[in-house]
């Protein structure tokens, strides 16, 4: 099953490499598990959850015009809500200056 994210954000730098330099990403039980092109678009980043519950893992894409793009893919019985929460919980945490909206779309 996959989750899309799309996060609309004002103008600025690359709110991905933000989330992957963030050294307050495991306090929401979050970390890197590997970046692609940093300070390149498109580079991508791919989080996961640290808590064993919360199974899959989340895909993210910068976007120049300003949209961050998720997409949480989780395989297996595991839901996607919990690591969805957790994520959207830290951009509301961390990062609320920058959004300006956030659309979850299940698929």
């Amino acid at each position: 099953m996959q989750t899309l994210i799309d996060v609309h954000c004002s103008r600025g730098p690359s709110l991905r490499e933000k989330i992957a330099k963030d050294t307050k990403l495991d306090k929401f039980s979050l970390y890197v598990v590997k970046e692609l092109q940093p300070g390149r678009s498109p580079g991508w980043l791919k989080i996961h959850s640290t808590l064993p519950d919360r199974r899959g893992a989340i895909n993210i894409q910068w976007d120049p015009v300003g949209v961050l793009r998720c997409r949480v893919v989780n395989r297996g019985p595991g839901r996607p809500d919990a690591i969805t929460g957790d994520f959207v919980a830290y951009l509301l945490a961390r990062h609320r200056k920058r959004l300006r909206a956030v659309n979850v779309v299940p698929r």
